[in-house]
């Protein structure tokens, strides 16, 4: 159905619900590419007044894809609680953005309604929020997961310890991984982008991840960021997968281009329950989302950019992953084209995510053909941590050699646990000060004694690739 508002005797017409959430969108290269975006700061605005006076019911009467044709808006659909939805379902997006925000609104309400809101409408209400408004809410909501450490935790900031490889080699990656670890990152997963699909390169890294994490008794998780479908193949062999991955998008097609169903991913964590690796009630699948990903398959279907971010966290959180991150500016600036686009939507995939109920980190990341720099990650980390985000990356030096884009570094995580005070998950914190990495005060030691001995002993850093 179309929408319209009136601005000093000039009238904007949004032609449906689509149209008119797309045009709220604060600006970004990924809507102008894709031709949905506003012609300006005036329409802008005028569809977030727009916006903000309409009922959240709306969302329920007007599908932006068919869930006939589209297994993700079938899984939206499905997963609506109308009882979650009651506290809610009076209040306009405008007035749904003040109750979020009022100081009563805590931990148990925003836990309460997560299943009767759909990311349609967390996508809404974050579209008419400024940057400290994203902050102020996520920073509420804690979303808590386990497998050998516990991430989430409020006031902790978990790290993913990224040993990438150009060529996968077994002794790169060892070193890179060690490297992380005498910096005290890795807590949330030491995990591998491989440089191949191979099944053979697979059950060699997560083998070689867990000798690394079992020889030094590392309260962590180790993953390949294989294909979902190289992960079943290895579980299949008894390898020692901790984590299945897989990046996801927000439409059938979109997922589809990624070589992946629904049905793939049930099939994957079963695979992963069945191998019976962590506890009972651990999470144990990881997911990657990114701004601009259904766009880049043309499987967007005229919805904005980030509408179809906070679709993706739907199909995550159907699976009850123990890591969800958006990798907020490696796909390019063809969707997010500088620093300050970068840190807005950092700062809204963060948001969506905690209200959606999921364990959400961030990449805070760029390519090396965006306008931004490392001022501009600083300036996200930080925005990041005082919004209680559960993990972020980090790589030697905040250069990734392997994927070729700019991340965080080690260094950054120090300066989250040491300034920010923002330490580790508990387990990965004792096992630290355990090591002699840590002082009792939680910050880095200049000689670990007892981890430099236990390295020195270490076969694995002089193993072959």
């Amino acid at each position: 159905m179309p929408y319209q508002t009136t601005i000093e005797q000039t009238v904007f017409r949004f032609r449906d619900l689509k149209d008119l959430l797309a045009k709220a969108t604060p600006e970004r290269s990924g809507d102008q590419l894709a031709g949905v975006a506003a012609e300006g700061p005036v329409e802008r605005l005028a569809a977030q007044i727009t916006l903000a006076d309409l009922p959240l019911k709306a969302f329920l009467a007007e599908e932006l894809i068919a869930a006939e044709t589209d297994e993700v808006s079938q899984l939206i659909a499905d997963q609506h609680d109308l009882s979650a939805f009651a506290p809610i379902s009076s209040l306009t997006v405008g007035e749904f953005r003040e109750w979020l925000l009022k100081p009563e609104t805590g931990q148990r309400q925003l836990e309460a309604i997560t299943f009767g809101l759909t990311p349609e409408m967390v996508a809404a209400v974050s579209k008419i929020m400024r940057v400290q408004d994203l902050i102020s809410v996520a920073a509420k909501r804690e979303v808590v997961t386990r497998f050998r450490s516990t991430i989430g935790l409020s006031g902790r900031l978990s790290t993913r310890n990224q040993p990438n490889h150009p060529t996968d080699d077994s002794r790169g990656i060892a070193a890179s991984a060690v490297d992380g670890l005498l910096m005290g990152s890795g807590d949330a997963v030491i995990g591998v982008n491989p440089a191949t699909d191979s099944i053979e390169d697979y059950v060699r890294i997560v083998s070689l991840l867990d000798e690394l994490r079992s020889r030094l008794s590392i309260p962590t998780q180790t993953c390949c960021l294989g294909h979902v479908t190289t992960a079943i193949r290895a579980i299949e062999q008894q390898a020692p997968v901790d984590l299945v991955f897989q990046s996801i998008a927000g439409s059938q097609k979109a997922n589809e281009g990624f070589g992946v169903n629904l049905a793939m991913l049930k099939e994957a964590h079963d695979a992963a329950r069945a191998l019976k690796r962590g506890p009972v009630d651990a999470n144990l699948m990881y997911f990657e989302t990114g701004q601009g990903a259904a766009l880049s398959a043309d499987a967007h279907f005229g919805v904005d950019q980030q509408t179809m971010e906070v679709r993706a966290y739907a199909v995550a959180r159907a699976f009850d992953p123990l890591l969800l991150n958006t990798v907020v500016g490696f796909i390019g600036p063809e969707y997010l084209f500088n620093g300050k686009q970068i840190i807005r939507a950092g700062l809204e995939d963060h948001f969506c995510g905690k209200l959606m109920g999921l364990p959400m980190g961030v990449d805070v990341c760029y390519t090396n053909h965006a306008d931004a720099d490392q001022e501009d990650m600083d300036t996200l980390l930080t925005l990041l941590c005082a919004a209680n985000v559960n993990f972020v990356i980090t790589v030697p030096g905040a250069d990734d050699i392997m994927l070729n884009y700019q991340s965080l570094s080690h260094h950054d995580a120090v300066y989250c646990r040491e300034t920010l005070k923002r330490p580790p998950a508990p387990e990965f914190e004792a096992w630290l000060k355990e090591m002699g990495l840590t002082d009792p005060a939680g910050y880095l030691k200049d000689d670990p004694v007892r981890l430099t001995r236990h390295l020195s002993e270490l076969a694995l850093l002089g193993a072959s690739a």
